[in-house]
């Protein structure tokens, strides 16, 4: 009766915390943006602006996951992040992924389907924060590549979606494109999520059995030079996404039961 319950609480605390989430980016939408965008100042101040209100309050949904007993969680490398033009590369297990990382990382970008655009619960942040749509590759490419060059920090996840749970990695090229344009510092990011859940093949309500815990490990930053040297721009592309497809398979072998 006992795991029943906690069973019970633990999916109406999931279905609270993404209402809450819907909520939330309504209300930033229609109360806390329009008064942002008011203030003087430069685009790229009302941008970082933006973003750190997302930040806190990607924080504070996180907080409420967590003290609600839907997940637990943890960060290994945190201190190798919010460096000035980074291009943060991470996979993608779980639908709370850039929720996470945006919530320890105080000014990111990143790119987001161009249909979330006409969503009300996402545009306000998406618009204000200064996401990058990724309805015009060439073009999504060209404002990654100028926002990082910028000294804005970026979160781009290769494959493009979440993963297919027992299905191998297929990256896209464009993560791979975007930071050999750049130049700047490439971090990957791997991120792990035991029991497994809010999957590309699951619903939220299907939650699992116990909290899942959610894990950041920050790997070193990688080496461009070695790629940039490889002649063509479609060689190097292709080989630099070779290795971030290689580099996260294993380790996702590493991580695939942490937090057991």
């Amino acid at each position: 009766m006992t795991t029943k319950i906690r069973y019970g609480w633990r999916l109406f605390a999931t279905g609270f915390s993404f209402f809450s989430f819907g909520l939330g980016g309504l209300l930033l939408w229609l109360l806390v943006f329009p008064a942002l965008s008011a203030l003087p100042g430069s685009r790229r101040q009302k941008v970082s602006r933006g973003q750190r209100v997302v930040h806190y309050s990607f924080y504070a949904f996180i907080g409420l996951m967590h003290r609600l007993g839907i997940m637990t969680y943890e960060i290994v490398g945190l201190e190798k992040l919010n460096r000035p033009g980074q291009l943060i590369i991470a996979n993608h297990p779980t639908l709370v992924d850039i929720v996470f990382l945006v919530s320890r990382i105080k000014e990111a970008s990143c790119i987001v389907k161009g249909s979330l655009w006409r969503n009300p619960f996402m545009r306000g942040p998406i618009v204000n924060a200064g996401y990058i749509s990724n309805s015009d590759p060439e073009k999504m490419i060209a404002e990654c590549a100028a926002w990082l060059k910028a000294g804005g920090s970026m979160i781009i996840f290769p494959e493009g979606t979440r993963s297919v749970p027992g299905k191998p990695y297929r990256f896209q090229r464009g993560a791979a494109a975007i930071a050999l344009q750049a130049g700047r510092i490439v971090t990957p990011v791997t991120i792990s999520c035991y029991p497994s859940t809010l999957t590309k093949a699951e619903p939220w309500y299907r939650i699992p059995e116990r909290r899942f815990h959610l894990a950041l490990h920050v790997g070193d930053d990688i080496a461009l030079d070695a790629f940039a040297e490889a002649g063509l721009k479609s060689v190097a592309v292709r080989r630099l996404n070779r290795h971030l497809q290689d580099y996260f398979t294993q380790q996702r072998e590493v991580y695939k039961y942490y937090g057991k």
